[in-house]
């Protein structure tokens, strides 16, 4: 087993039939979900990857994007550190949804969440309702990264998880995010938890004197 130095929660949230349990198919299976019926509730699935030379295991949850799973997958929000904000670039009406679904992961998982806006199904260009420029600019006012991706030839898929860790790893590294804060989403792998047990010179002696 792979020593790991951070497990993320991640969420993929969006309308019904954008294409989520694709995406997350194609990123873990690499291939595409042929017969894909509508989520009943959460489905969950993992991959470890390889982010700016940290080892990182992503946990993601994968909700139903029916309003009659609403309450059910709310609750999975809780403790989120990324979140993939899925709409269907043929269907404004999932393109007008987004607005609901942001204001559920900013209020329900944190604040400090980090979000990518994916328009899936880019493959299908003849029949797009949302251009990509007015989505860039939705995301722009909303602070949030955004990438047109298809799952059917994968796309841009792989590359909208690795952005949205970059990201997190980034703002651990600043000092943003605090993996230790309940909530949080971030948990220490087993390669960081050996370095933060192993003493630090005099600041840990120092402290062991305190302690005295």
């Amino acid at each position: 087993d792979i020593l790991k130095d951070f497990l993320f929660k991640f969420l993929v949230i969006g309308s019904a039939g954008t294409g989520k349990s694709c995406l997350l198919h194609q990123f873990i299976e690499n291939k595409f979900k042929q017969d894909s019926n509508h989520t009943i509730g959460v489905e969950f699935g993992s991959r470890v990857v390889n982010v700016g030379g940290k080892t990182v295991k992503l946990q993601i949850w994968d909700t139903a994007g029916q309003e009659r799973f609403r309450s059910v997958t709310r609750s999975y929000y809780r403790g989120a550190a990324g979140a993939l904000l899925v709409y269907d670039i043929t269907s404004r009406e999932t393109y007008n949804a987004l607005t609901n679904w942001l204001t559920d992961a900013r209020t329900l998982a944190s604040p400090n969440i980090v979000i990518i806006l994916c328009g899936n199904k880019k493959d299908l260009d003849a029949d797009r309702e949302v251009t990509f420029l007015e989505a860039s600019r939705f995301a722009q006012e909303n602070e949030l990264m955004f990438l047109e991706t298809s799952a059917l030839t994968g796309e841009n898929v792989e590359e909208g998880f690795l952005k949205c860790a970059r990201t997190i790893l980034n703002k651990i590294d600043s000092g943003e995010l605090d993996p230790e804060r309940m909530g949080s989403g971030i948990q220490y792998g087993d390669a960081s938890l050996r370095q933060l047990r192993q003493p630090r010179g005099t600041t840990t002696q120092n402290k062991q004197q305190c302690n005295c």
